[in-house]
């Protein structure tokens, strides 16, 4: 007489059960707040776009358009106000002094971050523990707190009105989360991949240039968008420090424009905006990979 077969398990009621390897079976209640989830995930994604979507889509319209009723689209589409835009000296000008500023903080302050992070991960030195927590504390220092003091600074170095002055301060203000971001990028690199290197005949500036450096690219890839935007996007310093209409950074442009025009010329001032945020929407889709791996190895290692 044959033993009586084992009652099959049954996977419980509203938990994951596998009938085949790579293949999983959700619940009934689960597949429902998956769609709920993915629904709420495309308008939050909605209401995020609209306000960028409606950006572009007033400054392909006319002037007579934008002041009758709205229109959800452009019928006709007009590229005037982005000819008038273009035709301005003024705007390139800005854009010069907005990418030789971004250019000097994004270097200084990733070189200067990158550094200053390796050196609190790989070395013990007396100090250490309150060199972290003031860097942390700098970076809660809001800006306005500062001007006064950078203001005279910048005043003794005969750096007012100086792109290489504006591009310190920027570099100055990204410093601090730029080391806390990279510090958990370095953390996560074993120090043993160099002493391994070293063992094969690698010496240790080799070995770092060589192991570490590589695996360290996506967290300088991610802090450098960060500072990117940060010194892209910044107004109130530059309005404090760039006085001159010739050594406007877009923003100060984007709004001396609107100040100089009698009326508000909003298709203009749309077609402007467009510009100045297509670079920044541009280099985000070339380094959006790397820029994600980045952030998420931070997550996991840091």
């Amino acid at each position: 007489m044959s033993a009586p077969a084992a009652a099959a398990p049954v996977a419980p009621v509203g938990r994951l059960s596998a009938t085949a390897p790579g293949r999983v079976v959700r619940s009934r209640s689960q597949r429902v707040r998956r769609v709920v989830l993915q629904v709420v995930a495309v308008l939050v994604a909605v209401l995020w776009v609209f306000p960028i979507y409606w950006m572009v889509n007033s400054s392909l319209q006319s002037s007579a358009d934008l002041s009758g009723d709205p229109h959800f689209w452009p019928s006709p589409a007009e590229l005037g106000n982005y000819s008038r835009i273009l035709s301005d000296a003024t705007f390139w000008s800005a854009l010069r002094v907005s990418a030789t500023v971004t250019v000097i903080a994004v270097a200084v302050a990733l070189f200067s971050a990158f550094f200053a992070a390796v050196a609190l991960t790989r070395f013990r030195f007396r100090g250490r523990t309150s060199m972290v927590i003031t860097v942390l504390v700098i970076q809660m220092i809001p800006a306005e707190a500062l001007f006064i003091s950078q203001y005279r600074m910048l005043d003794s170095w005969g750096l007012i009105n100086s792109v290489l002055g504006l591009g310190l301060l920027y570099a100055g203000h990204s410093v601090p989360i730029t080391i806390w971001m990279l510090k958990g990028f370095v953390d996560g690199v074993p120090a043993d991949l160099e002493e391994a290197a070293m063992i094969d005949g690698c010496s240790r500036p080799g070995a770092f240039l060589r192991i570490t450096l590589p695996l360290l690219a996506p967290g300088l890839v991610a802090s450098g968008i960060f500072a990117l935007l940060a010194s892209w996007n910044e107004y109130t310093l530059a309005l404090v420090v760039m006085k001159d209409n010739s050594s406007a950074t877009l923003p100060l442009w984007l709004a001396r424009f609107n100040v100089a025009n009698e009326a508000t010329d909003w298709g203009a001032i749309m077609a402007g905006s467009t510009l100045v945020a297509l670079p920044v929407v541009v280099v985000f889709l070339i380094v959006q990979g790397r820029m994600a791996k980045g952030l998420v190895a931070g997550a996991v290692k840091g």
